[in-house]
């Protein structure tokens, strides 16, 4: 007949030694010595058998010998473990600690009759001997508590107990409860320990707001352009915003006061798209077909023409290297800024009206006429679709749509009802609907990438609106 274990907690999943055990190592971790101790005495359930703390006393001494046969007394090892990875590390540390010292031979002696017998890890075994030869400046040895940290690994954990265990399991519940939370959009540094975590709709941006000099908050919006918003685009710093109307100008606005700032405009074209790059330059798309770098002043850094590629879609990677467009309007085309050709097409499976490119660069969320949005991954090896939204309305113009919150795990999109629609990337339908400001389709919305809850929205009404919590 199986042996009862004691447990607590309601569920009776939780073994008591196991429990006392972690609070016990957490509380040595801390520095409550003294407090782990009495834990030890009143519970009469040790922290680690008297092995154990033989070895960890042994290893931290430098005893190396002896903390190697040791590692032969314990139990519950697998003895090809004990004559490989772990003997390694240890003589290894000693080879490295007599080299230091300039104890030549002694470093010989351990290698030729310690570690090389072992038969493993040649070429580490091959870059030790020349270093008896040739020893170089810094030897980066690391510390006896590091090499201690290391062995964790080769110890059972029933054995020896990480330090940081008990920290390991209140941080993987607390992304547990993240990741089941819709509407989650703060740092997990404000989350507390003191109550199950539960964000609502107030984390996200869903109230119109405009922010004064004064401090002041009030609902309302900026007015923008004389023609349809067509983008908007924030800076890396989330101070600024770029802003371009239909084949006019392009508008860099300060983002807290709504002051205009500088106005881009050419006598002879007319510009379609806009984007911030690294160091603060712009990015736009122009009405004759050309694709040009500004400076913040609007003096002409760069251009040149692409008459396959749709200018009023355009993104650039965080290194400034490549430049993505849609070409020939069912494929993504990812292009060499400094050689100016195409690396390589990315297909969709229908009509491409837009796309927007996630701030870590990894994945791109691509907007397809009657199909909704796609969420599309750009890693290599794994480039293809994960997963679709569907909800708001986009049958006959260009809607564009952003990743963005907390580790952009949200998806927010224009609409041609006049609204604003956020998603959280793990649901297909929309979690939230912004409306009530906008009075024409709206074209484009933009996140913060540094205020995680301000959103930006521009549309054909001519209106900009800066979105955040409510009040």
């Amino acid at each position: 007949m199986a042996q009862l274990v004691e447990t607590v907690g309601s569920k009776g999943v939780v073994k008591r030694t196991e429990f006392v055990r972690i609070i016990t190592r957490a509380l040595h971790s801390l520095g409550y010595e003294e407090i782990g101790t009495l834990l030890e005495n009143q519970s009469g359930i040790p922290l680690q058998s008297q092995e154990i703390s033989s070895f960890k006393n042994q290893v931290l001494a430098g005893n190396w010998d002896q903390s190697v046969e040791t590692l032969h007394a314990i139990s519950l090892l697998d003895e090809s473990t004990l004559t490989s990875q772990a003997s390694f590390l240890i003589w290894e540390q000693q080879f490295l600690e007599f080299l230091r010292d300039d104890h030549i031979l002694d470093s010989l002696n351990t290698l030729r009759k310690k570690i090389a017998p072992l038969d493993i890890n040649s070429n580490r075994v091959q870059e030790l001997a020349s270093c008896t030869i040739s020893p170089p400046e810094d030897l980066n040895i690391e510390s006896r508590p590091e090499i201690l940290e290391k062995l964790h690994n080769f110890l059972p954990p029933s054995l020896m107990i990480h330090p940081a265990r008990l920290e390991s399991i209140i941080e993987e519940a607390i992304s547990l409860r993240r990741l089941s939370c819709l509407y989650h959009n703060i740092s997990d540094r404000n989350v507390s320990l003191y109550s199950d975590h539960k964000c609502g709709m107030s984390r996200l941006p869903c109230q119109a707001k405009q922010v004064t000099d004064g401090g002041e908050v009030l609902f309302g919006h900026i007015l923008g352009h004389e023609k349809p918003v067509l983008s908007v685009s924030w800076s890396p710093d989330d101070d600024q915003l770029l802003t371009c109307g239909e084949r006019e100008v392009i508008k860099r606005w300060e983002a807290n006061s709504g002051r205009l700032l500088h106005v881009y405009e050419r006598a002879d074209f007319g510009f379609i798209s806009c984007a911030w790059c690294p160091a603060g330059f712009i990015l736009a798309g122009t009405t004759d077909q050309s694709i040009i770098l500004l400076d913040l002043e609007g003096a002409e850094l760069d251009s040149w023409k692409d008459y396959a590629l749709r200018m009023s879609e355009m993104a650039i990677t965080n290194d400034g290297t490549r430049i993505l467009s849609i070409y020939e309007d069912r494929s993504i085309a990812v292009i060499d800024r400094e050689k100016k050709e195409i690396l390589r097409l990315l297909p969709q499976e229908g009509v491409i009206t837009s796309f927007s490119l996630s701030n870590d660069n990894k994945v791109l969320l691509v907007n397809l006429r009657n199909r909704g949005i796609h969420f599309w991954s750009l890693l290599e090896g794994y480039e293809g679709l994960i997963s679709r939204y569907e909800g708001r309305i986009s049958t006959r113009f260009i809607i564009r749509s952003c990743l963005g919150g907390l580790e952009e795990t949200f998806i927010a999109s224009g609409s041609e009802d006049s609204r604003v629609f956020i998603w959280h990337r793990g649901q297909r339908i929309p979690i939230m609907q912004l409306q009530s400001v906008h009075t024409g389709t709206v074209n484009c919305v933009s996140w913060n990438p540094a205020n995680i809850q301000m959103l930006a929205s521009a549309s054909d009404d001519h209106k900009i609106v800066i979105w955040g919590p409510p009040s």
